[in-house]
């Protein structure tokens, strides 16, 4: 039996002018809910339990699938701005009126446009081995088997320790204690991310990326909220250079890097970073 709360956690829905919402909240009630953003192909099964508890500890946090994706219904979206517009639909039709938000990867980059299109919507922003938008300028050119790993009809769990972890020996050890404890939720065989729902991520991070980087530093710039970034040092799917980049342009922001940690930094350092996350809001 898994000894996690967040395992505990009933699914919930509600209903939006697109979709029926699937989610799933944890922790205290009170104060400024946190709603977490996904990755490409992430459901709500594969947020880490061991966060979710720590996150949870001391707020109110709500995971939950986009428009068309996992549990919930409707039309898969295919565009940064259109996966914002889900998630403010979802923000909305639980009668939330400010919230803070903490994006990983691609959810990450959608948080974005939400803090600079919706500021009276949220009030801290938390950004997770995303990227800002665009190209970033001297950024390395991307080794050729990420993306023919992530583009794979069916992705293994170890192709999951290679996009999300650090080739190095306590870097793959972490990658499987977190499938490990992700087990519990993938167990019982809910749904997946859909091939149409895929291909419109994968098509949403290919537009963003050929946004003139002019015009991703001007958005960065608008964006007023206090921001949080995070990476992992060893990230072969977005360059930590994104992030060091994107707290150049934004106004308030801070930076947390880990050395030993890739893509997945939240998972595999989950205690000390939802320290970090907890106090940034706090402040």
């Amino acid at each position: 039996m898994s000894t996690y709360l967040a395992d505990a956690a009933e699914d919930r829905t509600v209903d939006g002018p697109s979709a029926t919402f699937t989610y799933r909240r944890l922790g205290p009630t009170g104060g400024t809910p946190l709603v977490l953003l996904n990755r490409v192909r992430g459901t709500l099964d594969w947020w880490d339990p061991e966060l979710l508890d720590h996150l949870a500890a001391e707020h109110d946090v709500i995971v939950f699938d986009n428009v068309g994706t996992g549990y919930t219904t409707g039309t898969p979206r295919d565009s940064v701005e259109s996966l914002a517009d889900g998630t403010v639909e979802f923000i909305e039709a639980l009668g939330l009126t400010q919230v803070d938000l903490l994006g990983w990867t691609l959810g990450g980059t959608v948080a974005q446009d939400i803090a600079r299109r919706r500021p009276d919507l949220v009030r801290r922003l938390v950004v997770a081995a995303a990227n800002p938008g665009g190209t970033v300028p001297g950024a390395p050119e991307p080794d050729p088997k990420v993306r023919a790993t992530m583009t794979k009809p069916e992705v293994t769990g170890d192709d999951l320790v290679f996009l999300f972890f650090p080739e190095t020996e306590t870097g793959r050890a972490a990658g499987y204690a977190h499938l490990a404890r992700v087990a519990t939720r993938l167990a019982t065989g809910l749904p997946e991310v859909s091939e149409a729902a895929t291909m419109g991520q994968i098509s949403a991070i290919a537009k963003d990326a050929a946004i003139p980087f002019e015009q991703v530093r001007a958005d960065l710039e608008s964006i007023r909220q206090p921001v949080l970034y995070a990476t992992g040092m060893r990230d072969v799917m977005i360059t930590p250079l994104a992030s060091y980049t994107a707290v150049q342009h934004l106004p308030h922001a801070t930076l947390v890097a880990y050395s030993d940690a890739g893509h997945a930094f939240l998972f595999q350092h989950a205690k000390d970073f939802a320290t970090q996350v907890t106090a940034f809001l706090a402040d």
